[in-house]
């Protein structure tokens, strides 16, 4: 069954907004996982606007001793990156291409341009022990060059999906993901997604076979400001469930 990964950016975004540790990102994410959870996702971005190195330790220590939760470091590979992940070593880490003061994910890997860079670096995850995933389009020709670079999985960067959906163009993008996440499974390399998945537009999207993973952060935090977060974690759940 596909794995919901909360992505508590935009909760640390909150607390910092303030200067002070309320909302607590422990005491979030502990919330998150007593509603059933299983996965945490991370972005810390260089300027620590709102996830800051720091709380990636306590993330990784508050999660170390859980046993079928898995962390998930998501970033674009510096050297300061790389060793922080190294540091905590989480289950899984996303590379991301993302620039130093980028707002937010934007574009996939071009893989065969960053083919060195990125052999490099998931040798590095995967001699720590750590799952490697690159953030892509859902391009059939650039998700082929991926078994090249050593990674595990792909994310296949959902933003378009969510503009399209509710539009006249939703059955051809979504069968874009369709073929791309078809491309990826027969390679041997496994299918994460996220980027603007919401309460509205997930289960359409988990038609998509073999969807190992969702990281949905912005989405269920604004949510959660109208239904509460049980009441939404409930609900992604239930959607989840119904996809199989």
């Amino acid at each position: 069954m596909t794995l919901l990964s909360v992505n508590v950016n935009k909760i640390a975004l909150l607390r910092n907004s303030r200067g002070r540790d309320y909302p607590s990102v422990t005491g979030f994410v502990d919330d998150c996982l007593a509603l059933g959870v299983r996965g945490i996702t991370v972005h810390p971005r260089p300027d620590e606007r709102h996830i800051r190195r720091q709380d990636v330790h306590d993330l990784a220590a508050l999660l170390r001793d859980r046993d079928g939760v898995e962390f998930n470091i998501e970033g674009y590979p510096s050297r300061e990156f790389l060793d922080l992940v190294l540091a905590v070593r989480p289950a899984q880490c996303t590379l991301v291409p993302d620039k130093p003061g980028q707002l937010t994910s934007d574009h996939g890997w071009e893989v065969g341009v960053n083919l060195g860079l990125l052999q490099s670096v998931t040798g590095e995850l995967t001699a720590a022990g750590i799952r490697s995933s690159l953030f892509v389009d859902p391009a059939e020709e650039m998700i082929e060059q991926v078994p090249g670079t050593g990674a595990d999985r792909i994310e296949l960067y959902t933003e378009e999906y969510a503009k399209s959906h509710g539009t006249g163009r939703q059955a051809e993008v979504l069968e874009r993901y369709r073929q791309a996440a078809a491309c990826a499974s027969s390679l041997g390399i496994g299918v994460n997604a996220g980027h603007d998945l919401n309460l509205d537009n997930l289960a359409d999207f988990l038609r998509i076979p073999a969807v190992l993973e969702v990281s949905i952060g912005h989405a269920l935090v604004v949510e959660a400001l109208y239904f509460g977060i049980e009441t939404v974690i409930k609900r992604y759940q239930s959607i989840i469930e119904a996809a199989g």
